[in-house]
């Protein structure tokens, strides 16, 4: 039965309706209302975050969960600027965000009212600026347009990427006619386009030899992992994963001859052994950036390669459209089994799972491996991983494995520094489980003080500082590249556990310089129910395992580069570096 609501009350009754639990963001004048109306509501938790960035990246965290889809709400202004990096790595990643953004009401719309950005009379254009970070972006001039309006925003969304509402306070505060729900919209966006799978199925029924599978990031989006399994094991073929998507086949690096690890260049060089190996490769749910993909483009260019998903690979390749890989893959396994299943596939040989060989480091600190190591031995089954970017990133992506039944996060779209803070948070309320956030002490000092936020909310995280008093990454660029004559990415030292435990008493927060007491400390931090820090000590004048950097190390010590002499670009594209197996 329709009645009259407010745009705002509309708006979170449709989000409760849809099953999501929560809204993300930090208050002010021109969102104030959907805070009010979120209030009011038992089934929706408005949750406060301390900067706008971070409340995208939960709101980001929380799709990539499989929580549902993530929502975040900023102010106008200031605040809503505050968003548009998250939504950069949300829309570069094709995830799943609806973003409510407040505005100045629009009598006041190109008068030089505070925070105006109508795009009126000189002022700055909010539907311009959020258009090129997101899928879809509207701004909603009239109450009744809501109704509308916002299931489009939400078909968008799950099309993969950030959608965004504009939110005037006077439209927030108007009146719309309707159901109080979904009144006959559509909000789930549909099953999307989904094209005929053949090529695929032709290229793996007359493979001669062993498959291997890339997967990636879509595999996740739309929970289609023990689909892509069904396919595997019908194939007997071997699992690559792109870095952001370490966990949507098998448990790379605990022995299993599917799971071949990490591709890239933070990746394992087996990845590219196997490929070149196979008669057919098949990409599943990934554009395969030059992230993903560097040190694969020869056995790719050599391999038939074929690929499923929501856009085409960044390489030439036969290519099939969905936007639904549990029905695609499904339907693949149905049309490869049985009387007409491939009769050439061949189970491949097993293959040693190779590391990169980083320079060795003696100087003090924990080493990364030897951190990974100990957080491997330690973190039990079902527990979500989060990862930042940096040398921190690299040395997770590299060593850790997921956990079996647990996610493993990390944002490479944008690569922006202080993601892990804000999504493990979400990730935390999506799925209510223990959750382990590793970041740097560089990713730290930008967003870290969104542990307050877990603080607050007595979440279930365990923060694992790696502090090397640096931007390590950028510390390692200035050895190779401009031979170590000076630093700008040193930092004064810190002791990050000893400040936290003094800002916020009550929160557990120690600081390690050795891998034994790490190893100590980090199994009383995992039986504590709240929140946890640990930093460990590290190095910035260790290398990590970063592909790029191993090369530029290779070819520097063959060929030496004069202090003020000019750096050749090739130093670091080229990715064709030593592996150790393990």
């Amino acid at each position: 039965m329709s009645r009259s609501a407010s745009v705002a009350d509309f708006i979170v009754a449709q989000l409760a309706a849809m099953g999501i639990g929560h809204i993300f963001g930090v208050d002010g004048a021109n969102i104030e209302d959907l805070y009010d109306a979120a209030y009011f509501r038992p089934d929706i938790t408005a949750v406060l975050a301390k900067h706008e960035f971070s409340a995208a990246t939960m709101a980001d965290g929380y799709s990539r969960s499989g929580a549902g889809l993530g929502v975040v709400a900023a102010t106008s202004g200031g605040g809503a600027l505050n968003l548009v990096a998250g939504l950069g790595e949300s829309l570069a990643s094709r995830v799943p965000v609806l973003a409510l953004v407040g505005q100045a009401p629009r009598s006041l719309d190109g008068r030089g009212s505070f925070q105006d950005t109508s795009g009126r009379n000189g002022s700055l254009d909010a539907q311009a600026l959020f258009s090129a970070v997101s899928v879809f972006c509207e701004r909603v001039t009239d109450p009744e347009q809501i109704v509308a309006a916002l299931p489009r925003a939400i078909a968008a969304a799950r099309s993969g990427g950030p959608a965004v509402l504009l939110l005037p306070k006077d439209v927030q505060r108007g009146f719309v006619t309707a159901s109080p729900y979904r009144n006959g919209h559509d909000t789930s966006g549909g099953s999307g386009v989904i094209s005929d799978p053949h090529p695929i199925v032709h290229a793996l029924r007359n493979a001669r030899g062993p498959v291997t599978i890339i997967a990636g990031e879509q595999v996740a989006r739309d929970d289609a992992r023990g689909d892509l399994e069904n396919l595997r094991a019908l194939l007997r073929a071997r699992v690559v994963c792109v870095p952001d998507a370490k966990d949507v086949s098998g448990t790379s690096g605990l022995g299993a001859s599917s799971a071949l690890g990490v591709s890239g260049i933070m990746g394992h060089p087996s990845a590219a052994e196997a490929v070149s190996a196979s008669a057919v490769c098949l990409v599943v749910g990934t554009r395969l950036s030059l992230t993903a993909r560097a040190g694969l483009e020869a056995a790719l260019g050599s391999t038939r390669t074929v690929s499923i998903g929501s856009a085409p690979p960044y390489i030439p390749c036969t290519h099939v459209q969905t936007a639904d890989l549990q029905t695609s893959l499904r339907s693949i396994c149905r049309e490869l089994s049985g009387s007409v299943r491939p009769r050439g596939l061949r189970v491949p040989e097993t293959v040693p799972r190779t590391e990169l060989t980083p320079p060795p480091y003696s100087g003090p600190g924990v080493r990364y491996r030897d951190a990974m190591a100990v957080l491997d031995r330690a973190l039990p089954a079902g527990t979500d991983i989060v990862v930042d970017a940096g040398n921190t990133g690299a040395a997770a992506i590299h060593y850790l494995p997921p956990r079996r039944d647990g996610r493993f996060l990390v944002a490479l779209g944008m690569g922006g520094m202080g993601y892990s803070f804000g999504a493990g948070i979400g990730m935390a309320f999506g799925r209510g489980r223990r959750t382990v956030v590793i970041a740097g002490d560089g990713a730290f000092f930008m967003h870290g003080m969104e542990i307050h936020t877990a603080v607050q909310y007595q979440l279930p995280v365990l923060f694992v500082l790696l502090n090397n008093n640096a931007h390590a990454m950028c510390v390692t660029r200035e050895q190779l590249f401009y031979d170590g004559f000076y630093s700008y990415n040193r930092f004064t030292p810190s002791q990050l556990g000893d400040g936290l435990a003094t800002m916020f008493p009550g929160l557990s927060a120690i600081d390690v310089d050795d891998a034994g007491t790490f190893d100590a400390v980090l199994a009383s931090a995992l039986d504590r129910e709240g929140p946890t820090v640990i930093s460990v000590e590290c190095s910035a004048d260790e290398m990590p395992p970063f592909a790029p950097f191993l090369a530029a190390k290779s070819t520097k010590t063959t060929h030496p580069v004069r202090r003020n002499g000019k750096v050749p670009t090739h130093q670091e594209v080229k990715f064709d570096v030593s592996a150790s197996p393990r």
